[in-house]
């Protein structure tokens, strides 16, 4: 009660609403362009995975880091799908909008990092090598990857790409859902 003999009401308390994720819950997620291009990077990121595993890996460092971000890359994307299928997003309070556009932006930075490592291990399959003798130095040519493995490791670069190009479409998507 007021002096004046009437209530007195609070001010208004201002609230602030997470964003609305647009995206459908369920098998439903499958028929959109996000499920599309999920399933998309898993089935390609599983190549490059199986790729990069069949060949000898002559440069340990280079194609360490495409095993690594393909492998990792591979199961964030089943996690995310298994979101949106089994609709945890609806029972998890986070800005999904965001939390999707940055999963994806990072990733796509890794993949395109890792397809420009691959592409580069494939194309030192055969590079001059300078041997120093006692007297002399001779330079040969040394074969880095057969034949098969070069093959290998041209797919492997190939669906690198695709990948990274999937996980750019997915992360202008997202962006565009998120700054809606």
């Amino acid at each position: 009660m007021s002096d004046r003999g009437g209530t007195i009401t609070p001010p208004p308390t201002t609230y602030f609403p997470l964003t609305r994720v647009i995206l459908p819950s369920g098998l439903e997620i499958l028929r959109t362009y996000l499920g599309v291009f999920i399933c998309l990077e898993i089935l390609f990121g599983a190549i490059v995975w199986i790729l990069v595993a069949t060949t000898r890996v002559p440069l340990l460092l280079l194609q360490g880091w495409v095993m690594f971000v393909s492998v990792a890359s591979c199961f964030s994307s089943i996690l995310f799908l298994c979101v949106f299928l089994f609709s945890y997003r609806e029972r998890i309070a986070i800005g999904w909008n965001r939390l999707d556009f940055l999963s994806h932006a990072v990733v796509f930075v890794c993949y395109f990092g890792a397809f420009l490592l691959q592409a580069g291990t494939t194309s030192l399959h055969s590079h001059l090598i300078r041997r120093h003798f006692n007297t002399s130095s001779i330079i040969t040519r040394q074969m880095l990857l057969n034949s098969h493995e070069l093959n290998i490791s041209i797919a492997a670069s190939i669906f690198a790409f695709a990948t990274s190009v999937c996980y750019g479409y997915s992360t202008a998507l997202a962006l565009r859902r998120w700054k809606l």
